[in-house]
């Protein structure tokens, strides 16, 4: 895979740049800049290197046709106030835009297109619309990892038709993932929630292959709990997963990895209610269960002591009430403690993962946080992602 970095010569040469700027909007404004504040690098290298940038993105789910609310407009504007530079979004219908339309003045530095997802070929992964889109430029770089699971025009079918680099964010995405999957520093403990365990299941089943320790939490644990005849209450639970965990089970023995599910729990009456403490042996058929009590804190923190790689996917319990939060919040402050002492290599993905660390203002303190959603989930499963394959 070629880097943009290597590329010695990029003065004045046109570069199409694909991101993924698809943030939440509200009303037009942005609620969320992350996966903004996490191109700059790549932006600013080009700019360093007197490129002219021309910017492809997406936002939302418009099915191929022009939805106002959803362009790219208000992006735009934040970028412009990040970068200082004057960046003028194109308005027009990309497949009648030419190459010459591009830059306005000598002196233009940025422009981006419209949505790339106004148009149904992009999709589609249409030939003619990913050759059209190579045609206006000299070179394609792809610093949309969070976009690369999909095979899309701008991410696999333009690769054809120009000389194409990965982006510095990119690289940095796939030099975590490898670091976590194949160049492993031992032990190494994935701490991994959510609500379903079936959505999870490959993941699980091909980290186990290679990691010391599971940790199972959040609701997807209850489905254990369950197994294990545990009363789990109005808990949050997928029918018919027996079959499911027994595989983790087995496969776990098979491959002498250790899979960690809560000892103790936090429950409460309702999702906005307060905390109890509860041994398992002690749930109300009335009562949820929302976050993991600190006898399991406790295990999964000396876990986080004495392993030397962590890889988090899905938070402990229901964070968005302060009351069930203590779970995720202390398994951060773990990973956080060791990584001040460089003793851990931490990284962290997934959207709700991303929201805690926001929301408690430890983005900063892993190795590397992952915005990537989808993508990052198909790479954990060993999967081959159609965009890193095109760099290929």
């Amino acid at each position: 895979m070629r880097n943009i970095q290597d590329e010695t010569n990029l003065n004045q040469k046109k570069v199409l740049l694909r991101l993924d700027l698809n943030v939440p909007l509200d009303n037009g404004k942005i609620t969320d800049t992350t996966r903004i504040d996490k191109i700059l690098p790549t932006i600013n290298f080009l700019l360093k290197n007197e490129a002219k940038i021309i910017i492809l993105s997406h936002v939302g789910r418009p099915k191929g046709k022009v939805v106002s609310e959803l362009s790219l407009k208000p992006i735009c504007e934040d970028l412009k106030n990040k970068l200082n530079e004057n960046i003028r979004l194109i308005s027009k219908n990309i497949k009648e835009i030419n190459s010459n339309d591009l830059f306005n003045e000598q002196d233009e530095k940025i422009v981006t297109l419209e949505n790339l997802r106004f148009y149904e070929e992009e999709e589609k992964n249409d030939n003619g619309f990913a050759k059209h889109l190579a045609s206006l430029a000299d070179i394609y770089v792809n610093d949309a990892f969070s976009c690369s699971h999909r095979a899309h025009a701008s991410i696999f079918e333009i690769t054809k038709f120009i000389p194409s680099y990965a982006g510095l964010q990119l690289n940095l995405e796939i030099d975590a993932l490898t670091k976590i999957t194949s160049e492993i520093q031992r032990p190494i403990t994935c701490i991994i929630g959510g609500s379903k365990i079936s959505s999870k299941i490959n993941i699980i089943k091909n980290l186990i292959t290679k990691f010391d320790n599971i940790v199972i939490v959040g609701g997807m644990a209850n489905n254990i709990l369950k197994y294990k005849e545990c009363e789990i209450g109005k808990s949050i639970q997928e029918d018919n997963c027996d079959k499911i965990i027994e595989e983790i089970f087995s496969l776990s023995k098979k491959e002498n990895c250790k899979i960690i599910y809560p000892e103790d729990v936090a429950v409460g009456k309702s999702l906005e209610g307060s905390a109890e403490i509860k041994e398992l042996n002690n749930i109300s058929k009335d009562e949820l269960i929302l976050d993991i009590g600190p006898k399991t804190i406790k295990a999964i923190n000396l876990l986080i002591e004495e392993s030397s790689t962590i890889l988090w996917n899905g938070p402990a319990g229901y964070f968005e009430n302060p009351n069930f939060a203590k779970g995720s919040i202390e398994i951060a402050k773990k990973i956080i403690e060791k990584n001040k002492n460089n003793t851990i290599y931490s990284v962290a993905g997934g959207g709700d993962t991303v929201s805690l660390l926001n929301g408690i203002g430890a983005i900063n303190n892993f190795n590397f946080v992952s915005t990537a959603g989808g993508a990052f989930l198909e790479y954990l499963e060993g999967k081959e992602l159609p965009g890193i394959k095109a760099l290929n």
